[in-house]
């Protein structure tokens, strides 16, 4: 099975849904390969940290009170399923250099990149640690195996820059305005999925692809 997701590291409904898919994978026994693809949600953002509560308030049109009680219940919901999730105390910044050490590992190190990824949502949305900073996304890179200056070195360019928005140009182009989707390939059948479901419904989606009960192509 090959599953490839839109996500972004500051989206908690992209924790929130990798979670739970994993978990849904590591029941089912499936062998999968990942790939992430980049959707940066605040592409303006600097490694100047901003709050968290305002800017979902603008995005989504809400009150800074109605923000507060929404990324309450998304806290909420986070915890219950074992992610100790603060996020209305994050450090929102860019999470453009974290999308670009995906690339290289996804390229270099494949063997890694689901555990940095995971790894930099937690640093991000449990921890609250600036994912913009270079000694953050090194001090990740390196609790993966990987060599500190090699990855400085590699910081310190603009390699995969590009690649990053491309990722989010083609996503656009096809219709996709936000994270997380999800795209499950299995046996020749291709199953979409916009947005994070319960886990029960993204099992029970998961199992008529594996049993060749899905009707369509498009989990709505």
């Amino acid at each position: 099975m090959i599953i490839e997701y839109l996500s972004d590291f500051n989206c908690p409904y992209s924790y929130i849904g990798l979670n739970r898919i994993k978990n849904i994978c590591n029941e089912l026994n499936l062998d999968v390969k990942w790939e992430m693809k980049s959707f940066e949600l605040e592409p303006g953002l600097s490694n100047i940290p901003v709050s968290s509560v305002e800017r979902y308030a603008i995005r989504n049109e809400l009150s800074i009170k109605d923000s507060e009680k929404e990324i309450e219940e998304l806290e909420k919901i986070a915890q219950n399923e074992g992610l100790n999730m603060n996020y209305k105390d994050i450090q929102l910044t860019s999470s453009k250099d974290a999308h670009r050490i995906v690339k290289y590992l996804e390229r270099y190190y494949p063997e890694v990149t689901q555990e940095f990824i995971l790894k930099t949502f937690e640093s991000n949305f449990i921890k609250n640690e600036n994912i913009a900073d270079h000694n953050t996304l090194i001090k990740i890179t390196s609790s993966c195996g990987l060599n500190k200056s090699e990855i400085e070195e590699f910081l310190n360019k603009e390699t995969y820059s590009i690649e990053v928005d491309l990722d989010m140009d083609e996503a656009i182009s096809n219709g996709i305005s936000t994270t997380p989707y999800y795209f499950i390939n299995y046996d020749g059948e291709r199953l979409m999925i916009p947005g994070v479901f319960e886990k029960e419904a993204f099992k029970i989606a998961f199992e008529e692809l594996i049993s060749g009960e899905i009707k369509k192509k498009t989990f709505l």
